[in-house]
């Protein structure tokens, strides 16, 4: 037995500082994926944030990676500056809540936009929420800001971001209401045109999201392109009427022959590249429309002429606005089915694994979902 008379008031005194803050810090930290420099992630313990006023704090249970995280890995894109933690399509529950937060309480089932928006200017006032002018986008960090995201145990979201989910979704299919929401808005921004024949160029995580939402929407036929032969058999599983390999046919003609000659009456260009842009304003017909969804690359060549002579509207879709309960309740009752486009659902401490394989291009593997 330790007699106390014979302890050193002073050290003990320290020894229990010390103590008491190592256990302190253990207790307010998580386990987070950061990705360290480009290409090399490391899974370590970070401060786990703290809820302000109107916030929440959502206990992830999935997060999925995103073709966008994956760019970011390896630095192409710029919007990923290491540190960072990373990590925009994610569901989980409440677990506390910050100052001034009402209708919500822990143990809510939630899913959250990815783009914080500010609610205040002049776009969010008007529903434009997308393009909002204090707009920032979880797990994002460029020349502008930085803002940790939700490949962690924990993410901090205003209560405005938030949405009721059933308990019927599972978690890593909630995940995925994101990329849902953006195929969505981009099938909104072609209202209006005579739904019959569109073609879908870019059969990733996007496309094919695309394909099923323009299916349940009385599309009646839906071409796709690719140069990936498992993507393209995802995508007749989705619900392409026809699918195109062009890197073994001549995409163009076989879009001709496939409509007739006539083309498309819209096309969703979901890679974000020259030649999938140039494609997209050739495939459709004289007054079509064409929706760019994908934005790899900051710039690429433009052929005016034919958006011109042809009477085309060509159309930006940027994230998403407001579709996300229409995603959730059609994921809800199944019209939308994520489950053909998960690869593969496993703990955010084996993440690095799985960018790398991602980062391959791994044939068969499309989505990812991480388990903190």
């Amino acid at each position: 037995m330790v007699r106390l008379k014979h302890l050193n008031p002073g050290k003990f005194f320290v020894c229990f500082i010390c103590f008491l803050s190592v256990h302190l810090e253990l207790l307010f930290n998580m386990k987070a994926l950061v990705l360290k420099e480009y290409n090399r992630f490391s899974f370590e313990d970070v401060p786990e944030p703290e809820p302000a006023e109107g916030e929440v704090l959502v206990s992830v249970k999935a997060c999925g990676i995103c073709g966008s995280d994956v760019h970011g890995m390896d630095g192409s894109t710029g919007r990923r500056r290491p540190p960072i933690i990373m990590g925009h399509e994610a569901a989980g529950v409440i677990g506390r809540i910050g100052p001034g937060v009402k209708d919500w309480v822990p143990g809510d089932r939630v899913t959250f936009d990815s783009t914080i928006y500010c609610g205040e200017c002049d776009f969010c006032r008007s529903g434009q929420i997308n393009l909002c002018e204090r707009r920032r986008v979880l797990g994002v960090s460029c020349e502008d800001y930085r803002q940790d995201g939700a490949f962690a145990e924990y993410v901090r979201i205003p209560q405005r971001l938030l949405y009721r989910l059933p308990d019927s979704l599972a978690f890593e299919h909630a995940a995925l209401v994101e990329p849902y929401s953006i195929a969505l808005h981009a099938v909104h921004r072609a209202k209006g045109v005579p739904q019959n024949i569109a073609i879908v160029l870019g059969a990733g995580m996007i496309g094919l999201a695309i394909i099923q939402t323009l299916k349940q929407s009385g599309w009646q036929r839906i071409i796709v392109v690719d140069v990936a032969a498992d993507r393209l058999a995802l995508a007749e599983k989705c619900g392409a009427s026809a699918t195109i390999n062009s890197g073994q046919v001549h995409a163009l003609e076989s879009i001709l022959s496939c409509t007739g000659s006539r083309g498309a009456d819209a096309a969703f260009e979901a890679v974000g590249i020259t030649a999938t842009v140039d494609l997209s304003l050739r495939s459709v017909r004289r007054g079509g429309v064409v929706v760019l969804v994908g934005n790899i690359t900051p710039a690429v060549e433009f052929p005016l002429q034919i958006a011109v002579t042809r009477e085309l509207a060509v159309l930006g879709s940027c994230a998403s606005r407001g579709e996300y309960p229409a995603c959730i309740e059609l994921l809800a009752r199944g019209a939308l089915n994520p489950a053909p486009l998960i690869g593969a659902v496993a703990p955010l401490s084996e993440g690095a694994k799985w960018f790398a394989r991602l980062g391959k291009k791994e044939p068969g593997l499309l989505k990812v979902v991480l388990q903190p």
